[in-house]
């Protein structure tokens, strides 16, 4: 593998943190809107051969791995997350890449590091400057404020590393034909048409209900609006409070506690989030009423079973999360061998829809498909 000439490294780096300090007072969280955005069905309209990419690169992530004959240089991997949350969807990725890896035959060296999500924006900057110091072949980041934009486009333009935005399957449509390598995920509103079909079958009345959204940005709003629209077009429930309550559980059971308190009629809370899942449900049991008002989860983590399992959340939208790691793990091993092709834009990983009327066994099943590497 050619490794480009690390002495143009700093310089490169010292202006995307002045680019992103100086663009940071203007360049606010929660400026998207949805048609900055592909969703998939409008990347496969205007790209159909992305579908037949996509198709055949799901059939290699859920196949078992075939090794390849790879390079004796380790691969250098470097990993940017907001993990620093109760959901376990970040560090399960991270196993599950490392024992695809090795399952392929391919040296690695990973380094990661952990923010707070949708917070530190300026540590998230200071962390990728520190992993570019290593001439990492890939970059494994996210994209869910508007300045996390500024350093994917600049390490887009450089062309190494590689970049792989990881917890979103929506292409940015201003960067045209100028992509990162691949988006990973799982497509948030995909989820939360699932938990909103559910809640419509289950919960038909009208009633008062709220949404607790993450932080302002990407996620919150294709995790939120779908389901505040289908509720508006299917139904007579009626939304009576919304809170930015960051993925934060401390900060989502204060939140709902305030509102119950305020109106105490809401028989459902939208939650956004493992964090917020379990920020709300303690509030409702510490208020006594469980079984009164009800939570959803968003993910199908550890956690979340653990309360669907107690009775404590009405329904969950689990993710086969190891999907995640194998279907990066196979994307690099593509590109070793000269393929990277073959390696689709998005990769979009399955759903299941858990509810609190579950079946142990249905959910031990689903633990050993979504947790095949992480168990």
């Amino acid at each position: 593998m050619v490794r480009n000439d690390r002495n143009n490294i700093p310089a490169c780096l010292l202006l995307m943190v002045a680019l992103l300090v100086a663009g940071s007072a203007r360049a606010e969280l929660g400026r998207e809107t949805p048609d900055e955005y592909w969703s998939l069905s409008e990347l496969f309209e205007n790209q159909p051969e992305q579908r037949d990419l996509t198709d055949r690169f799901s059939d290699r992530v859920a196949d078992a791995a075939v090794p390849i004959e790879a390079p004796s240089d380790p691969v250098r991997i470097a990993i940017v997350y907001p993990a620093i949350q109760a959901s376990d969807y970040w560090r399960r990725s991270i196993v599950a890449l490392e024992a695809r890896l090795d399952e392929l035959g391919i040296s690695y060296e990973i380094t990661s590091q952990f923010t707070q999500p949708g917070q530190e924006i300026q540590e998230q900057t200071r962390q990728v400057a520190e992993a570019l110091k290593s001439d990492p072949d890939y970059l494994v980041f996210t994209l869910d404020a508007l300045r996390h934009r500024v350093i994917v486009e600049r390490l887009i333009a450089r062309k190494r590393p590689k970049v792989i935005l990881q917890n979103i399957t929506t292409p940015l449509r201003r960067w045209g034909s100028e992509q990162p390598f691949l988006y990973v995920g799982f497509d948030h509103a995909s989820g939360t048409r699932l938990l909103a079909e559910h809640i419509l079958h289950t919960r038909p009345q009208a009633e008062p209900y709220a949404i607790f959204y993450g932080p302002k940005g990407l996620v919150s709003q294709a995790r939120g609006e779908p389901f505040r629209l289908a509720m508006v077009e299917r139904s007579r429930k009626r939304l009576v409070a919304s809170y930015y309550v960051g993925f934060d559980r401390e900060r989502a059971r204060e939140a709902a506690m305030t509102l119950l308190a305020r109106q105490p009629d809401v028989g459902f809370i939208f939650s956004c989030s493992t964090d917020i899942a379990l920020g709300v449900s303690d509030a409702i049991a510490e208020m006594g009423l469980v079984g009164d008002v009800s939570t959803n989860g968003w993910g199908g983590g550890s956690a979340e079973l653990e309360l669907i399992e107690n009775g404590h959340l009405s329904a969950t939208v689990m993710r086969m999360n190891d999907d995640n790691g194998v279907a990066i793990a196979e994307a690099i091993s593509l590109d070793l061998q000269g393929r990277g092709n073959d390696v689709p834009l998005v990769y979009s990983g399955a759903f299941e829809l858990v509810p609190a009327d579950h079946d142990r066994a249905r959910i031990e099943a689903l633990k050993r498909r979504a947790f095949r590497y992480s168990r």
